[in-house]
Order: structure tokens, then sequence, then C-alpha cells
């Protein structure tokens, strides 16, 4: 288990790096990949099965203590970064797959690494943790609404085949990892170790696969795409601090809705968008993936060195635990 601890910290240490160099490699080879797009939704439902495992009722006591916190924290979630993504698809004039992989993004939850991203920025991580497990909880019924208007103007939309789609990737996989950690304790707390592996794992092969498949389209569009994922993850920080500040939070509370907003299971958005549309819609998810990693890491860095009120303490076992 220690060598296990030891590759699943490299990997969580270096995943930015490693899913960067999964895209290039795709896109060199793209004949390597370009047939996996069947195993992307399986892939996040390994991933979301994880998460589930980590979760513990703790994690959402918070709901009870601060709710107004909570519920302010997953309003801006799932109102900035939607918005986001539909005005920043207009201004640059992206094809229909592309806004409609831009939407998908600002409408999918919270990402699985904005904890540990918080921990590390000095910010609040119980709320953290507790944004990223109900905005998990909520994406079935949000996302394929908040989908359905404002991506519906781009390509035809199935809400109810987004609505099961999300139900078997992410809601079920999920509560069955908490019925697991319910059930085993002990052999799941054996496990925890690994998911960081796992979870890098699958997020590089969805990366991967994605990049393979849409290749043509990131060659002829790359640097139009690549400025809409930046200006999308970016803004999303600035907007979700700045409703925080607006919303009365201390500074550590700032943070972490900053990071909760500006960071989306982009995973998830390129599972529905591969599944759904095409692998072309797919491609904002898949450069999400890479950029909001850096940025984050980027952004934690720079509020590391600078103080809060108290010092943060990781929940053990808390989804953000892997990347």
């Amino acid at each position: 288990m220690k060598t296990v601890r030891r590759v699943s910290g490299f990997a969580g240490r270096w995943f930015a790096v490693i899913v960067v160099l999964a895209g290039a490699l795709a896109l060199l080879v793209p004949g390597a990949f370009a047939g996996g797009t069947v195993a992307v939704p399986w892939l996040l439902a390994l991933i979301m099965l994880g998460m589930g495992m980590t979760l513990r009722p703790v994690d959402f006591a918070i709901v009870a203590r601060r709710p107004w916190a909570l519920v302010a924290g997953v309003a801006a979630q799932f109102v900035v970064m939607p918005l986001l993504a539909f005005g920043i698809a207009e201004v640059l004039d992206l094809s229909p797959a592309l806004s409609a992989g831009m939407v998908l993004v600002g409408s999918a939850p919270g990402g699985t690494a904005s904890n540990v991203i918080v921990y590390l920025a000095r910010g609040d991580t119980a709320l953290s943790v507790a944004m990223t497990s109900v905005s998990t909880l909520l994406a079935p019924l949000l996302t394929p609404l908040l989908v359905l208007w404002l991506a519906g103007q781009y390509l035809p939309v199935d809400g109810g085949g987004l609505f099961v789609s999300i139900v078997q990737v992410v809601l079920v996989p999920v509560l069955l990892g908490l019925l697991l950690r319910r059930l085993v304790p002990r052999l799941i707390e054996r496990l925890l170790d690994v998911l960081p592996l796992v979870s890098v794992a699958g997020i590089t092969v969805v990366v991967a696969i994605v990049v393979a498949a849409s290749a043509d389209t990131l060659l002829s569009v790359g640097l139009l795409v690549v400025l809409a994922v930046v200006l999308h993850n970016v803004l999303g920080l600035g907007l979700g601090y700045a409703v925080a500040r607006a919303c009365g939070f201390d500074e550590q509370g700032r943070r972490a809705v900053s990071i909760e907003v500006g960071m989306q299971n982009s995973g998830l958005a390129a599972a529905l968008a591969t599944a759904h549309f095409s692998p072309a819609a797919a491609l904002p998810a898949a450069l999400f993936s890479v950029w909001h990693n850096v940025s984050g890491s980027l952004l934690a860095g720079h509020w590391a060195r600078r103080s809060a009120a108290t010092e943060p303490t990781l929940p053990a076992g808390a989804p953000g635990t892997r990347p």
C-alpha cells in the first residue's frame, strides 16, 4: 500500500501535466484513442463511485449549521457558469456543437478536484465539500434543464435523455459508493488510497478519447476554443469570489465559493456531450479538464501565501482528496 500511496500522490501532484501529455499524444495519434468514446460514460461512473465512497454524513452537516452559505454557493454555481458559457459562446460566435459543449461545461456540478484546491488555498473546506456534494446530487435535475434552456437553440436537446444519463453515471454510482462505505467501512477505508490514482487515470483517458475524436476540430479552431475555456474558468473564479463577497462571506468562504464556481465537473460534461451531441461538443470539456486544474493550482498557491482568518482542515475522506 505504501507504493500505491506514492504512485497516487505523484499522480495527484502532476495531474495537470499528465492530462496535457495525454491530450498531446491523442492529437498526434488520434487513431489510437478515437474508438473509445463508448467507454467515456463508464469511466465517469467509476470516478463518481469513488467520490461516493469518500463521502460521509458529516460532510453534509454544514446544511444544518450554515444553510444560507450553502444555498448561496450552490445557486452561484448553477447561475454564474451556465450564463457565462452562453455569453462567451455568443460573443466568440462558436459553432453550434462547441456552443452546446460550453453550455454543458457551465451546467455541470462542481469539479471533483475543487476540495483539495480550496484546502491548499486556505479556504473553507467544509463549505467546499458540501457544495461539491450537493451540486452533484442536484445535477440530474438542474443540468438537463439548463442545457435545454441555453443550448436548445444550437442543437436538439433530449432533456429526458440527459436526465437518465446523469442518473446512471452520477447519481447511482455516488449513492452506491455511499452505501458501500456504510456497509463495509473497513474495506472502503483500505481503498481510499487508490482512489486518486483511479480518478487521474479515468480523467486522463477521457481527455485522450475526446481530443482524439475531435482532433480535426481542435486543429482548425483550437485557439478560439482555448480562449473560450480560459475566459469561462477565469471569469467564473472572479465572479464566484464577487458573489461570496456580496453575500457577506468571510475570506475563507469567498475562496471556497470562488473555486467551487470556477471549477466544473468537466468529465461529466465530456461524457454527456459524447453521448448526446458529438465529439466536437466534448472538446470544451476536455480542454477545461486541463486548464481548470492549472488555474486552480496557481490560484491556490497565490492565496496560500496570503493568510486567511484561520487555518483550514481537510475532512478525512473528503471527495476532493483526488483530482
